[in-house]
Formats: C-alpha cells, sequence, structure tokens
C-alpha cells in the first residue's frame, strides 16, 4: 500500500493521527519519506497549510524529521512508536544477552518491604523531598565529590535528564552526547528536537577532542555518563575527567552539564565526576539499575538555579514523587542485608565482565567493557553479526540502536551471564566476528 493512501483526515490533528497510526502498525518504517505537502493536500483536498501543520505536529512528537532537500521522514526512532517493534526478534530458545537488565535475583528490591512510617501522611503542599532522603542524598553525594546544597528527586535517570535538559534548552539547541550513547537519549533529544553533536568514547569516556569540536560547533548543553557507559562499559577516569573539567569550564557561563550515575553502587569502578565544572548543572544518580527497575527514582543535585527549575516544573505536572518511594529508597540504602547483596551483584559483574574480554582477547576479539552491566564489540557488519549469533543461540543487542556516526558494533549484556557459558559466548562471537567480515579492531 502507498504512503499517500495511508494517509487520511481532514484537520491538522487527524492527519497527524493517521500518519502515527500507520508508524505505529509498521506499515511506515523508520526512514521512510511522507510524500509532499501539496501532493497530500491534493490527495486529500485540504489546504497545504493544513498539511503543512500536521507535519510540524509530527516533527513536534518526535515522530519525524525534516531534512531539506530529503524531505519529511520518519525518524530512525520514533517517538510515537514502542520500542519494542523496532528491536531484535529473539527466537524461541535463543540466549537473550540483549537487554541492559540487571539480574533480577541480585536486586535488593525483590525483597523490600515498604517502611513502616510514624509520621502523618504527605498532603498537598508538603516540601516535595522527603527529610530522611534529602539528609541521606546530601551525605552520599558529597562524600563522591558532588556539591549537594540543591536536591530534587525525579522517576528515574531518564525524566531527571529531561528535566535539567528542558530547564534551559529550546528546539533546535545543539546538545553533545556520547556516540556511541543510550538509545533513550537519542530518542528524546529527537522528541525535544534538540540536535545531537556526537563525541566519540574510549574506555575512559568522552574523548577529549570530540568534546571541544561539538562544543566549537555551538552546544548549548553536553550530556556525560560518568560510568557504566551504555553500550559501550566507558568509565571516567581521574585524568580524562581533569581534562574535561578544564574544557567546560571554558564555557561555564553558557552550557549546561549533564552527568547520568545510573549505575551507582554496581559499576564497578569508582565516580569521577565533572559535577560543577559550569555554573549551571545537573548530576542524576538513579537507583532502579542496581536496586530494582520499578523503583522509579533518582536523585538530581545541580546549581540553584537549574534545581529551581526543576521543582517549578515538576510542581505544574506531577507534583511530586511518592514520598513512600523516597523513604523506601532511603530504606534499601540503609539497609546491611540490601548492601551485602548490591556489593555482590557489583563482584558478579565485575568478574563476568572481565572473563568474558579476556576469553576475547585470548581468541582475537576486542571487546570493551570497563564498567556496568554491557560489554561492546566493534564488529565490520553489523547485521551479519547478530545473525550468525542468533544462529548459534545467542542473542545481542545490534549496535544501531546506540549510534549515530561512530563505527558498528554489537552489545552484549553479561548481567545474568553464568560462568560455564563465558568460553561457548566467547566462541560464538569470535565466530561471528570473523565470520561477519575483517576480525574486531
Amino acid at each position: 500500500m502507498s504512503v499517500q493512501t495511508r494517509i487520511a483526515g481532514t484537520g491538522a490533528e487527524s492527519i497527524a493521527a493517521s500518519v502515527e497510526e500507520a508508524i505505529s502498525q509498521g506499515g511506515l518504517a523508520p526512514g521512510d519519506a511522507l510524500p509532499p505537502i501539496r501532493q497530500v493536500a491534493a490527495q486529500l483536498g485540504v489546504n497545504a497549510n493544513t498539511v503543512a501543520a500536521a507535519y510540524r505536529l509530527l516533527r513536534d512528537r518526535g515522530a519525524v524529521e525534516t531534512g531539506g532537500r530529503r524531505g519529511t521522514r520518519v525518524l530512525d526512532r520514533p517517538a510515537t512508536t514502542s520500542r519494542s517493534t523496532l528491536g531484535l526478534g529473539v527466537p524461541a530458545g535463543a540466549r537473550d544477552l540483549s537487554t541492559g537488565n540487571p539480574d533480577a535475583a541480585l536486586l535488593p528490591l525483590a525483597s523490600a518491604q515498604l517502611p513502616a512510617s510514624s509520621v502523618p501522611p504527605v498532603l498537598y503542599g508538603r516540601p516535595a523531598m522527603s527529610a530522611r532522603l534529602v539528609q541521606y542524598a546530601r551525605a552520599t553525594l558529597t562524600a563522591d565529590g558532588v556539591p549537594a546544597d540543591h536536591l530534587a528527586v525525579t522517576s528515574g535517570a531518564l525524566d531527571g535528564i529531561e528535566r535539567a535538559l528542558t530547564a534551559h534548552l529550546r528546539p533546535g539547541d545543539r546538545v553533545a552526547v556520547e556516540d556511541p550513547g543510550w538509545a533513550n537519549i537519542l530518542d528524546l533529544f529527537a522528541a525535544l528536537r534538540l540536535s545531537a553533536e556526537p563525541v566519540g568514547v574510549d574506555d575512559d569516556g568522552p574523548v577529549v577532542a570530540d568534546m571541544a569540536r561539538a562544543l566549537g560547533r555551538g552546544a548549548k548543553a553536553v550530556v556525560v555518563t560518568s560510568r557504566a557507559q551504555n553500550p559501550t562499559g566507558a568509565a571516567l577516569s581521574a585524568d580524562r575527567a581533569a581534562q574535561l573539567r578544564i574544557l567546560l569550564a571554558a564555557r561555564a557561563d553558557d552550557l549546561l552539564l549533564v552527568e547520568d550515575d545510573h549505575c551507582a553502587g554496581i559499576a564497578g569502578v569508582s565516580l569521577h565526576t565533572l559535577a560543577g565544572s559550569t555554573d549551571h548543572w545537573a548530576f542524576i544518580r538513579s537507583v532502579s539499575k542496581a536496586y530494582g527497575p520499578d523503583l522509579r527514582l533518582a536523585l538530581l543535585a545541580g546549581d540553584h538555579r537549574t534545581v529551581e527549575r526543576v521543582h517549578g516544573r515538576q510542581r505544574l505536572g506531577p507534583g511530586w514523587v511518592s514520598h513512600l518511594l523516597q523513604d523506601l529508597a532511603v530504606g534499601l540504602w540503609s539497609d546491611d542485608d540490601a548492601t551485602r547483596l548490591l556489593h555482590q551483584a557489583e563482584e558478579r559483574y565485575t568478574g563476568t565482565r572481565v572473563r568474558l574480554c579476556a576469553a576475547l582477547a585470548h581468541r582475537g576479539v576486542t571487546a570493551h567493557g570497563r564498567s556496568g552491566l554491557n560489554v561492546w564489540i566493534p564488529v565490520a557488519d553489523e547485521t551479519a553479526a547478530i545473525t550468525r549469533m542468533l544462529n548459534t543461540g545467542w542473542a545481542a543487542a545490534p549496535g544501531s540502536r546506540y549510534r549515530i556516526r561512530t563505527s558498528p558494533g554489537i552489545r552484549i549484556t553479561i548481567a545474568d551471564l553464568a560462568a560455564h557459558e563465558i568460553d561457548p559466548l566467547a566462541d560464538a562471537v569470535t565466530d561471528a566476528v570473523h565470520g561477519a567480515g575483517r576480525p574486531s579492531v
């Protein structure tokens, strides 16, 4: 069926809705071009301005992009489409190492109990943050070198990142971002109509020369992952952090720094923070990855103006993050059994990463996994590598989900990988990498 016959409606909203429906149902795939505005207007018998308004709505919703002579095309990761519909089809019986999830057996939230409360229920008009959470956050963040005078709490890392970005940026602004980087960040940029300026990543974090180039191109914000970078496992080293702090400080008065510490507690490396390098900044520490994805909570520390704007916007939306969740998080942070389980998880993840990378190196395959839950393996051809792995019963995530301009690769999540699976997996990866073209470099 042609694109034209899938588009229907008489007003901007209904036309946009028909395109969104086609994207959601798979009739319009990422990269597909929408027909010219005048062509749709003639087909539907409406004014061209109506179709133009519909296309603007789709762009504002993160469904399409307008690229001059390329016309209007469906985004590679349209916000109107569930990520699962764009994901890898994992055959029955295959070992799925593509998810990015922690090991459910090592999550403290699985056995947590809601805290008993001796204080009255929280009503409208009360402070957004639990006093217990504020006290804990100030102590732990300060110990890690993060200024914690001004705090907020958000519904997870991505919520915090979005609130920090929208506190300062407008559609069209350029943002320096890691490449490869977290796919949801790239989706968020599209939805917010922000322009991504890719910054290369090595094992020690963002490459300084690439960051300088992105800033030179007019980036108004920088998003950096402190450690356990997704998908590469990169972590800021002390030297790299020092170099980046100097670079960012030169733009301190007009640059927003957003730092994501989503894997605190299980990253396997120390934190070398950039927080405070610029006048406007936000450091976001999620508890979801370490304690349980259903615990939708993240701490946000930042400068006074940024945190004030985050609070102000929250008041016009959800109001606050439930104090039940806040107190549950503090309870988990303070619980000896939860702490022991967290240390066990960190040791398990670190050991598995190290052993898998060593097994691959022994077979002549380079892999990156300095911290966190994932290992990144450069390949010549992602499709061929993924297909060969599936044929031997292993599912990895294609790097195209995470890349802007960087070279191809695949991501393997090691969280629940058993020791006896490492050598068979390494053999499968080696066959996939070498069989797909050239050896990994």
